[in-house]
């Protein structure tokens, strides 16, 4: 194995996935979301940091090659585990959620099976845009989660009409409720959005995927 910075990045981003799941077991919210929304960013950009690293400095290897899809699918499947799980189960949040889950898992099954073969499946242009569109939906997510905790904490022993009122602009906001709940109105839309998005793409290139295995799933006579 060589020990490149773009194999480091590339390790430091796998171990960055569960580390998601611990900010929620260790800390107490909004803190937690703060620090997983922080680890998550800061491992999707070392996703592309790696990659180009090794293509300028020549420093592609087979443990990189091995680990990237790896470490990309763990961020993504872990960090929505704890979304759904920390949400109100929304069939909005679910359904693609269950999506991108089933490709990913779809997929590397069918790379396991063809083995040698498996160069067929070789990563494309729209898959790569699959992935940031799936960062980018998460992030804003996680950053929901954050607007959604301040929100909760400033309304906790105000009744409903005295929260409409608020945020009607009847009673004087000391507390900040409206940009609070705004952010968090607009973020979970935003990152509702780039979901659905992501689950279409994931459809898609899973599809294409399919179709370009078929011929190696073919029983000989």
């Amino acid at each position: 194995m060589r020990w490149t910075l773009p194999n480091i990045l590339t390790i430091i981003r796998l171990l960055a996935a569960p580390g998601v799941a611990i900010m929620f077991l260790y800390f107490s919210r909004p803190f937690a979301d703060w620090l997983a929304l922080c680890l998550f960013v800061g491992a999707a950009i070392t996703d592309w940091f790696d990659g180009h690293l090794a293509r300028s400095w020549k420093q592609e290897t087979k443990l990189g090659a091995m680990l990237d899809p790896i470490a990309d699918k763990a961020m993504v499947l872990i960090a929505l585990m704890v979304i759904v799980g920390y949400s109100s189960m929304s069939p909005w949040l679910v359904l693609p959620a269950t999506v991108i889950a089933f490709r990913e898992v779809f997929v590397s099954g069918l790379r396991e099976f063809l083995g040698d073969t498996a160069g067929t499946l070789k990563v494309t242009a729209l898959a790569k845009w699959k992935t940031t569109v799936q960062m980018i939906a998460i992030a804003v997510l996680f950053a929901q989660g954050v607007f959604e905790h301040y929100f909760g904490m400033s309304v906790i022993g105000m009744d409903a009409t005295l929260i409409d009122a608020i945020l009607a602009g009847r009673e004087e906001d000391i507390l900040g409720l409206w940009w609070k709940y705004e952010g968090m109105v607009w973020t979970g839309y935003l990152g509702l959005g780039l979901l659905w998005i992501a689950a279409g793409l994931t459809l898609i290139t899973g599809w294409d995927y399919l179709q370009k295995s078929l011929p190696y799933l073919k029983e000989t006579r």
